[in-house]
């Protein structure tokens, strides 16, 4: 992770605290690049995120899924037999 600091000086203690922040508040993202803006006794924080994956999301009974095997065999059943449409 790159980290970018500007308008003044942090110890590694208070960095830590910062990128734990960031991660409580996003959890399950991959953080790629964090900026600390140090504006008086004001921090702002800019997160910036790597790139995930796209993962195939199937409807089914009006909620999502990312995977077939999720579903039972009644589901399934009736998601085979849907007509699929091209894109």
């Amino acid at each position: 992770m790159k980290i970018n600091i500007t308008g003044g000086e942090l110890d590694r203690r208070e960095v830590d605290e910062y990128i734990r922040y960031a991660y409580q508040k996003h959890p399950g993202r991959q953080i790629d690049q964090l900026d600390i803006n140090i504006d008086g006794e004001f921090v702002d924080l800019q997160i910036h995120f790597k790139d995930m994956d796209f993962q195939h999301a199937y409807r089914s009974a009006d909620y999502l899924v990312n995977n077939m095997e999720k579903l039972n065999d009644a589901k399934q059943s009736e998601f085979s037999q849907k007509e699929k449409h091209s894109v």
